[in-house]
């Protein structure tokens, strides 16, 4: 529970907007003529406004700046937005002219596909990256015609995390020029009712401030208002620079009369747990540094500082160690020592007189530590109601003993065995950060880095605080058997004073009366059990605060959450657990529109007369200043497409669309269950698909009446030596012999060279090869317990483009245009169905006008289709007759 500095808000309007190749000047310039107020470079930036709605901790951000080009050309306008590391970005528009353009969030192979091919054209743009500690930095710019106007709106998500007894959002300030409109409006609603809430800035005076600055909060609402005047914003009485250069910060904490609240919403629930007024665990803690020659000078003076401000808070019931390495491992005992003011002061002198030297054994370091607390557990050596710690500090790799990192990972696992947490603090940037929150990770612990800075000495002092209170160990937050479903995290190894708790999930019965969540964990002198008890019809009318609350956000919450911890599970899987995790965070990132590391936001903008495509990333916190670092942003030219489908679906009905005549023409092929018939076969690209039928259960094979259906399909590429068979119960694929498999219960995506197959859950599936072809496969279950059908499946041609001239099969062979014209429409022997005479192929045909159903977006109801309906399988339509199409087998 010992999170990271965590932010609510952090918006570097680092212009608010900037006009490209800005410079900022102190004063106007004495003897020329003076720019408008508010313009710089042709641009006005007449409007800033940055708004926060914070429902129960969950906060829904948008940045809105609006500009016009005064200028008598054309300019390019950047806009430029720090966010927090921990949020998502869930939208982004550009609108110019009243014209808007909208963001869409792609899985990230989507992207990768069209930044190569922007870089192939020589076009890129915009970014987002890493900035700094907390931040980073959204960049999108945007040419603007003279006279023109542009808003660009930014939207972000991101659960606040509890820190030291407070939520806090930090606003970066930074405008770059003076803004008539300039406002931060923040919006709390706390059911729990709020406690205190305060806001400051860095870059103002206190005088300046108070007039700018309104905030209040009464019950469970809370407001910040920050408006500065044009005045105000001036960094001097005659300046037209902007002084708005710094940070913001608001904090607000909620009333704590019970230490749980569970809040349910539309099926969804979160439950925040954060006790107060309980005895501190004592703790043992073994501090393992890292001495080698690369931490001298400033960097060990810090740490040495840091280490003595960490001594002067130990409590006397704490057991404390100091394991130092370099080539080789120092202990300053031989075992625990408990923190007596006489072994405090001794502790003192060691810290004072420890200096670099050497190499870096993290390997011996860490498992000397985790011994030492491992064997003082078993020997008795420090209570029995205590918890152990272990603070591993380096500032470089592994380059002496063992050095593999996973190895050192493997070692550090087996010898901690999941008994107590490892943190690790990475100071500077020459580290392999990955691998020390990898194995904090997989330990219970998490990793900071720590940098180098002044004000190293207080981040090493800041983050012993916030593991230095354990009021709880082994928490576990237990529900209703069978009551709820995709729970979060809901066991903990430790509770920290001021942090909290948050475990949400969905209810499986949305109309149950009462909701109990028991709470239980070991504290310093006993066991507890906090329970929390919900009645569903008072909860209801407590939430029906409309104007503060976003109607689904203990869902997005969840969703938010779950893709959270399922990307940090991501981190030290391996094999299919990782794709499955993968598959997991994806599916919902991509549902709740979150900019996460698996997906992309791509926006689409006019620029030079064409439509050209912006696509941002998420950064990770790898390697810094580095490529790999680096999320761009970038243009590639973008065309929606407009292609015919075809399809067959149902008992199996083949409907043939045809643009243009804006019609469609379908019928059916009546044959055995069993057999296999050719659907597409393009021998220029080696694609093929085949289908399977498959009957009712137990049905007559010879009855006139018997429905059937596509119950298999074989899918292959000769060209890549890839085939895949696709049933109601699983999806296999082959590349080569290699054989992978995965079920309708996956959400998964799996993507090679030239290929893309996308498993939605329960639904469908999607199957691209390279950019022109792609199919959809529909699942279509029934009761399981039905006495006569079963399960079966749909197919859909979705974009053929690619395919040659050659292709042919029931389907494939209506991928090049043909025409057909119908006359004489006249009643038939179904009074809703009209009869009619088609002419298709030199063949004169009787049709029947009829529907049948896509079910490419909604599986249960599907869209009707309308279309002439040719009877006797197809005859006369297709080429040659239907047993034509009968093959052996389904490859």
């Amino acid at each position: 529970m010992a999170s990271a500095w965590w932010p609510c808000l952090i918006l570097a309007l680092l212009s608010g907007l900037a006009a490209s190749g800005f410079l900022r000047s102190p004063s106007r310039p004495l003897g020329k003529r003076s720019l408008p107020e508010g313009v710089s470079n042709g641009i006005e930036v007449y409007s800033t406004k940055i708004s926060c709605k914070v429902t129960s901790r969950f906060a829904h951000n948008v940045v809105t700046t609006r500009a016009v080009n005064r200028a008598d050309t054309a300019k390019e306008v950047s806009f430029d937005v720090e966010l927090p590391k921990t949020a998502f970005i869930t939208n982004f528009t550009l609108t110019i002219d009243g014209v808007t353009y909208p963001g869409n969030v792609k899985e990230k192979e989507v992207a990768r596909k069209q930044y190569e091919k922007a870089v192939s054209q020589g076009k890129t743009a915009g970014l987002v990256k890493a900035s700094g500690r907390k931040l980073e930095k959204f960049t999108v710019s945007v040419n603007v015609a003279a006279g023109s106007k542009v808003t660009f709106e930014l939207t972000y998500e991101e659960l606040l995390k509890r820190h030291k007894g407070k939520y806090e959002m930090y606003l970066k300030v930074q405008p770059k020029q003076l803004v008539k409109h300039f406002e931060i409006e923040a919006d709390i609603y706390e059911p729990q009712g709020i406690s205190t809430l305060d806001a400051e800035a860095s870059f103002i005076t206190n005088d300046l401030l108070g007039s700018a600055l309104t905030k209040s909060f009464s019950g469970k609402k809370g407001r910040v208002s920050f408006k500065p005047s044009l005045d105000q914003q001036r960094s001097c009485p005659i300046c037209t620079d902007s002084l708005l250069n710094g940070d913001f910060i608001i904090t607000y904490d909620v009333n704590r009369e019970s230490p749980a609240n569970v809040q349910i919403v539309n099926g969804y629930f979160v439950h925040f747990f954060a006790p107060q007024g309980l005895p501190v665990v004592p703790k043992n803690v073994v501090f393992v540094i890292d001495v080698s020659g690369s931490m001298h000078g400033r960097k060990m003076e810090q740490t040495k500082d840091a280490l003595l401000k960490i001594l002067g808070d130990m409590k006397g019931e704490d057991y404390l160690n100091f394991i130092l390495f370099s080539g080789d491992v120092i202990t300053w005992k031989d075992d625990l020592v408990q923190a007596t003011p006489e072994n405090i002061e001794e502790a003192r002198t060691f810290v004072k007189n420890i200096h670099d030297r050497g190499l870096t054994n993290i390997n011996d370091g860490l498992l000397r530590g985790i011994s030492m607390l491992n064997r003082a557990r078993e020997e008795h050596r420090v209570p029995e109601r205590s918890t152990s710690i272990i603070i591993m500090l380096t500032d470089g790799d592994a380059n002496v003993g063992e050095s593999r990192p996973e190895k050192i990972q493997e070692n550090v696992r087996n010898a901690i065995g999941g008994k107590f947490p490892l943190y690790n603090l990475g100071f500077g940037n020459n580290l392999n950060y990955n691998f020390l929150e990898s194995m904090a990770l997989e330990n219970h612990g998490l990793a900071r880095r720590i940098y180098e800075d002044s004000d190293a000495n207080l981040q090493l002092q800041g983050f012993y605080e916030e593991v230095a209170n354990p009021l709880l160990t082994g928490v576990e937050v237990e529900y209703p058997e069978n009551a709820i479903q995709d729970l979060t995290q809901n066991a903990y190894q430790h509770f920290y004073d001021g942090s909290e708790i948050v475990v949400a999930g969905r209810l499986l019965d949305e109309d149950m009366n009462n909701f109990k969540a028991d709470v239980k964990g070991h504290g310093a002198t006993n066991d507890l059990t906090f329970t929390e008890e919900v009645d569903m019809k008072e909860m209801e009318k407590a939430l029906k605060e409309q104007d503060y609350i976003f109607g689904n956000y203990i869902e997005r919450l969840w969703a938010y959450l779950t893709i959270e911890q399922l990307l940090e599970k991501r981190k030290n899987a391996h094999g299919e657990e990782k794709e499955k995790l993968t598959a997991q965070a994806l599916d919902l990132s991509l549902k709740y529109h979150f900019v996460t590391p698996l997906t992309s936001m791509v926006v689409t903008k006019p620029e030079d007369n064409e439509d050209q495509t912006a696509i941002a990333d998420k950064p990770g916190e790898g390697p810094v200043d580095t490529e790999a670092a680096r999320s761009m942003a970038y243009l590639t030219s973008y065309q929606p497409p407009q292609n015919p489908y075809y399809y067959v679906d149902g008992d199996p009905h083949f409907i043939i669309q045809v643009p243009q005549k804006d019609d469609a023409i379908c019928f059916n092929i009546d044959e055995n269950p069993g057999t296999v018939l050719r659907l597409i076969q393009d021998p220029i690209t080696g694609l093929t698909v085949n289908g399977q039928i498959i009957g009712e259960k137990g049905g007559d094979s010879n009855s006139k009446t018997r429905k059937t259906y596509f119950g298999k399909l074989g899918i292959a590429n000769a060209h890549m030596d890839f085939r895949m068979e696709v049933t109601p119960e699983k999806i296999a694929l082959w590349n080569g012999a290699a054989q992978s498999t995965f079920t309708w219960l996956d959400t998964v995506t799996i993507t090679q060279d030239g290929l893309s197959v996308t498993i939605n859950r329960k639904k469908n599936m999607v199957i691209s090869f390279g950019d022109g072809v792609t199919f959809v496969v529909v699942l279509h279950q029934v009761w399981k317990k039905h006495p006569v059908h079963q399960d079966f499946l749909g197919f859909y041609v979705v974009d053929s483009h690619r395919m040659s001239a050659q292709t042919h099969g029931l389907l494939g062979q209506f991928f090049q245009p043909f025409d057909f014209k119908v006359s004489d429409i006249h009643p038939g022997s179904d009074p809703t169905k009209p009869d009619a005479t088609m002419v298709v192929k030199n063949h004169r045909l009787t049709v029947t006008r009829g529907s049948q159903k896509d079910y490419r977006k909604d599986v249960n109801i599907g869209t009707k289709v309308a279309c002439w309906f040719v009877h006797n399988n197809g005859q006369g339509l297709i080429d040659g007759v239907h047993s034509d199409y009968i093959i052996p087998d389904l490859f």
